[in-house]
């Protein structure tokens, strides 16, 4: 049987632009390193204003 792994045992970053933490994703296995915002809205509102 495969080993399921639980989404809280996932490593975390912090997105740049909402500070919110999101989680690693199987798309983003190659280039985790290079990920710094958690969804593409966030990617193009990039400056560091805050949506709240």
């Amino acid at each position: 049987m495969p080993k399921h792994i639980k989404k809280s045992d996932l490593p975390q970053k912090v997105c740049l632009t909402c500070d919110r933490p999101f989680s690693w994703r199987k798309k983003w296995a190659a280039v985790w390193d290079d990920v710094r915002y958690c969804s593409e809205r966030c990617k193009r509102q990039r400056g560091g204003a805050a949506q709240k």
